[in-house]
C-alpha cells in the first residue's frame, strides 16, 4: 500500500509541473479536501500588466489640492487609496465592497492624472477636514477615535490585498466613477457629463431601493427656488409659481434629462446642482407656498453603487464580480511589483 501511494504521489508531482491546475484538483480529490477552488474572478486568477506610463507601486505618489488647506498636498498611494476608501464607506461594511472601492478610487485618480484639467498640477479634489474625497491620518483618528488602531488594521488589510489592481479599459486606467445609491438602475455617463464612455452604461442595481434613505424629501420655499432659478438665468414669476415646472422628459434609467422651467428648457443634472438635490431622479410638488422635492437614489448615478456593491458582497460575490457588474467591458489587472 505504501508503495502504491508513493507511486501516486510521483505522478502526481509530473502532472503538477505541467498542468498545474489539473494536478491541483487530482491531488485533492486522492487527498479527500472539499474546499472549493479559487473563483475565475479572484486575484490568483488576474493577469499582471505594465502599461505605458503607469507609476511603479512603490514610487507613485497623489498630487491632491486640499480645499480647506488651500494647497496641493502629496500624499503616497497606500494613504490616498485608504484615505478614499475611509471617506466612502464605513469600515464595517463587508470585505468585498471595501475592496472594490479601493479598486475604483485608485483607479478613478489614474483616470483624473490622466486627465487633469487643474491648473495647481494636483489631480483631483478632496476636502479632508469636510470628510470628502479623502481622509488623512489626524482626521481618522478624530473621526474613528478609540477604535481607530483597530479600524485601520482592518482597512489597511483590506487595502493592501487590492493596492496593485486597476480597472482598464483600451490600456489606460478607465473613469470609474462611483456614488452612494442609485435609484434601481445605473445611469449613462453622457446623461450626466455629456460624453459617452462605453462601460458606463446603465446596469441593474435593484438592492438599492432597500438602501437607508433610499427616497428623501426635500422642502423649498417659492423664494429658496426663485433664487436658484436666478443662478441659472431663469427669471421666475413670483405671482404664479404654481405654473413653474412643466413637462419631464426622462432618461431609459427613469432619471430626469430635462424638464421646463419657466417656458424654459432646463437640464436634470442643472437643477440637481442649483438646488442640492440628492439625485436627478424626482418629483416636485407645490403647496402652499413651498415646493416638494422627492429623490430617489442619492448621486450622480454613474458608475458604481455604494449600496450595491454592499448588497452584492452580502450576497457572496467578490470585489472582481461587483466591478464586473459595475463597469462592463473593463479588464481587472494587476500591476506588476
Amino acid at each position: 500500500m505504501k508503495k502504491l501511494f508513493l507511486l501516486i504521489f510521483a505522478v502526481l508531482l509530473v502532472l503538477g509541473s505541467a498542468l498545474p491546475l489539473a494536478a491541483y484538483r487530482v491531488t485533492r480529490a486522492v487527498l479527500g479536501h472539499t474546499a472549493p477552488l479559487p473563483a475565475a474572478s479572484s486575484v490568483p486568477e488576474l493577469p499582471t500588466s505594465q502599461p505605458k506610463d503607469l507609476p511603479s507601486a512603490d514610487a507613485e505618489t497623489f498630487p491632491v489640492e486640499d480645499q480647506s488647506a488651500g494647497k496641493v498636498v502629496q500624499l503616497s498611494r497606500r494613504e490616498y487609496v485608504l484615505g478614499a476608501v475611509a471617506a466612502e464607506m464605513p469600515v464595517s461594511w463587508p470585505d468585498e465592497a471595501l475592496k472594490a472601492q479601493a479598486v475604483a478610487a485608485h483607479t478613478y485618480a489614474l483616470y483624473c492624472r490622466d486627465h487633469a484639467a487643474l491648473q495647481s498640477g494636483a489631480w483631483l479634489t478632496v476636502d479632508p477636514a469636510r470628510r470628502q474625497g479623502c481622509l488623512t491620518e489626524p482626521v481618522l483618528r478624530s473621526y474613528w477615535g478609540t477604535a481607530y488602531e483597530q479600524n485601520y488594521a482592518r482597512l489597511s488589510a483590506l487595502v493592501d490585498e487590492v493596492l496593485n489592481d486597476l480597472l482598464f479599459y483600451d490600456n489606460a486606467p478607465a473613469c470609474t466613477s462611483y456614488f452612494a445609491i442609485s435609484n434601481g438602475r445605473t445611469e449613462a455617463s453622457e446623461n450626466v457629463w455629456g460624453t459617452a464612455l462605453p462601460y458606463l452604461i446603465p446596469v441593474d442595481s435593484g438592492t438599492d431601493l432597500s438602501a437607508d434613505n433610499y427616497q428623501y424629501t426635500a422642502v423649498f420655499s417659492a423664494a429658496q427656488v426663485q433664487q436658484a432659478f436666478s443662478g441659472l438665468g431663469i427669471t421666475a414669476d413670483l405671482t404664479a409659481p404654481e405654473s413653474w415646472f412643466g413637462p419631464v422628459e426622462q432618461t431609459s434609467s427613469g432619471y430626469t434629462k430635462s424638464l421646463t422651467v419657466c417656458g424654459q428648457t432646463v437640464s436634470g443634472t442643472a437643477l440637481r446642482q442649483a438646488l442640492g438635490l440628492r439625485s436627478t431622479c424626482f418629483t416636485v410638488q407645490y403647496q402652499s407656498g413651498n415646493f416638494s422635492f422627492t429623490t430617489r437614489g442619492y448621486g450622480h448615478g454613474v458608475g458604481l453603487s455604494q449600496w450595491g456593491a454592499k448588497a452584492m458582497a452580502e450576497q457572496d460575490a467578490d470585489y472582481a464580480d461587483i466591478l464586473a457588474h459595475y463597469y462592463p467591458g473593463t479588464q481587472l489587472h494587476r500591476m506588476g511589483s
